[in-house]
C-alpha cells in the first residue's frame, strides 16, 4: 500500500460518506416533501418541522461530537452515525403519524447525519491535511452535491413507481449494507496511526512534507471574535440554503411543473454545487476569508433574484438555480478551511461541533418560516424576499472577521 495516498483516500471515502450522509436526506427531503405531506394533513409547516427535528437534535448533539471526534477514533464515530442512519431510514419507511415522523426524524436522523457526515467528515479531511486542507475538503465535499445531481431524480422515480415509504426503505439498505462496511474498512483516523505526518510527509522526515508543529493556544474557542463572526454569517447563509432546497420543488410543483422536472433543478443546483465546492476549495486556501465568502454569498443573491423573478420560466428558473448552487457549494469548504485557519486541526472538532448549536437559532428559521408562509398566504413569494434581505445581513456580518496572523 502507498501510505502516502491514505491522505487521498481519506478524502474518497469522505466524499462517499457525505454522499449519503448529507445528499439522501438533505438534497431528497424536498422530493419526499410532498407525498409525506399529503399522508399527513397537508400542513407544509407541518412536514417542514421535521426537517427542523433533525436540526434540533444535531445542535444539541455537536458540541459532544465534537469533543468525541478530538478524542476518540473516526471509525467508532462514523460508524455509529452509519448505524442510526440505516435504522432511521427503516422506521420512516414505517411511521403512521406525524409525531412519529419527528421523532424518528430527529433521534435517528439527526443524530446519525451529525455523527457520520458533516462534522465527522470534515475532521478526518482536516487531520490529513494542512497546507491543502481547503483543496481537500472542497473535493470531499463535493459527496454532498453529486449526491444532490442524482438522488432528486432517484427520489422521484422511487416515489412514483414505488412509493415513499419504499423510498427510504431503499435508503436504509444502501447505508447499512455499502457504507456501513467501507467506514469499518478504511478510515484512518490520522496520519500518524500510520506513521505519517498530514500532506503526506512522514512523521520523521524533513523538508516542508515534515510534521508542522502548530502553536497551541489555550483560550476558549467561544471567547474569539471570529467564532461568532462565522457563527453569524454562516448560519444566515445554511438559513437560506435549508430553506431553498426543501421548497424549490414544492415551489415549483405548484406552477404545474412536472416532479421530474422540478427534481432536474436540484439536480442543477447540486451539479453547480461540485464546481463551487472545488473553486472554493481552492480560493480558501489562498483568499481572504471577506473576499471569499462575499463571492459566495454574491453568487447564492443573484441566484435567488433569477428564481425568484423566473418562477414562471423554468429555463430562467434553472439558470438561478445554478448560480445559487455554485454559490451554495463553496460555503462547506470555505466554513472548514476557516475554522482549520482560526483553530488549527487540534481545536477543529471542537470548534465545529461548538459552531453547530450557536447557529441554529439562526439556521433553525428558514424551512419552518416559508412553510408558515406559504400556508398562510398560499405563496412562497415573501419568504424569498425575506432571505435576500438576509443575504445582505450575511455580507455586512462578513465584514468583522479578522484574518488570523498564524494560519495553521
Amino acid at each position: 500500500m502507498d501510505h502516502r495516498n491514505l491522505g487521498w483516500r481519506m478524502v474518497a471515502v469522505a466524499f462517499f460518506v457525505d454522499f449519503v450522509a448529507v445528499g439522501f436526506f438533505f438534497y431528497s427531503f424536498g422530493v419526499f416533501f410532498k407525498a409525506i405531506a399529503a399522508e399527513f394533513g397537508d400542513s407544509r409547516l407541518g412536514i417542514s418541522l421535521g426537517f427542523t427535528a433533525t436540526s434540533v437534535v444535531g445542535a444539541i448533539v455537536a458540541p459532544l461530537l465534537g469533543k468525541a471526534l478530538d478524542i476518540y477514533p473516526l471509525k467508532r464515530v462514523i460508524g455509529v452515525g452509519c448505524l442510526s442512519m440505516t435504522i432511521g431510514f427503516f422506521l420512516l419507511s414505517q411511521v403512521q403519524t406525524q409525531m412519529q415522523f419527528y421523532v424518528v426524524l430527529g433521534v435517528f436522523i439527526g443524530f446519525g447525519a451529525s455523527s457520520m457526515g458533516g462534522l465527522a467528515t470534515a475532521k478526518l479531511v482536516a487531520n490529513w491535511f494542512n497546507r491543502r486542507r481547503g483543496r481537500a475538503l472542497g473535493i470531499a465535499a463535493t459527496g454532498i452535491s453529486v449526491s444532490g445531481v442524482v438522488m432528486p431524480f432517484v427520489s422521484a422515480a422511487l416515489i412514483e413507481n414505488y412509493g415513499w415509504r419504499e423510498g427510504f426503505m431503499a435508503y436504509g439498505c444502501f447505508t447499512g449494507l455499502v457504507v456501513l462496511p467501507i467506514v469499518l474498512l478504511f478510515v484512518v483516523s490520522k496520519p500518524a496511526d500510520a506513521g505519517l505526518a498530514p500532506d503526506g510527509g512522514h512523521l520523521l522526515g524533513e523538508g516542508h512534507d515534515a510534521l508542522k508543529i502548530e502553536p497551541v493556544i489555550d483560550r476558549p474557542v467561544m471567547h474569539e471574535r471570529n467564532f461568532w463572526v462565522l457563527v453569524a454569517a454562516v448560519g444566515l447563509l445554511f438559513c437560506c440554503q435549508s430553506a431553498t432546497l426543501t421548497h424549490m420543488v414544492p415551489r415549483l410543483t405548484d406552477t404545474g411543473v412536472s416532479l421530474q422536472q422540478a427534481s432536474l433543478m436540484i439536480s442543477i443546483c447540486a451539479g453547480l454545487g461540485v464546481a463551487g465546492k472545488l473553486s472554493f476549495g481552492w480560493v480558501g486556501d489562498f483568499w481572504s476569508a471577506r473576499k471569499a465568502l462575499w463571492l459566495a454569498i454574491g453568487a447564492q443573491f443573484i441566484g435567488q433574484l433569477i428564481m425568484l423573478l423566473g418562477l414562471a420560466y423554468l429555463p430562467v428558473f434553472a439558470v438561478g438555480a445554478a448560480l445559487f448552487g455554485y454559490g451554495m457549494g463553496g460555503v462547506v469548504p470555505l466554513q472548514g478551511a476557516l475554522i482549520g485557519r482560526v483553530f488549527g486541526s487540534d481545536r477543529f472538532g471542537r470548534a465545529l461541533g461548538l459552531m453547530r448549536p450557536a447557529m441554529f437559532p439562526i439556521q433553525m428559521v428558514g424551512v419552518p418560516l416559508a412553510g408558515w408562509i406559504y400556508d398562510v398566504t398560499g405563496s412562497y413569494r415573501p419568504a424569498f424576499l425575506f432571505f435576500l434581505v438576509l443575504y445582505g445581513l450575511a455580507a455586512i456580518v462578513i465584514a468583522l472577521f479578522r484574518e488570523p496572523l498564524i494560519r495553521r
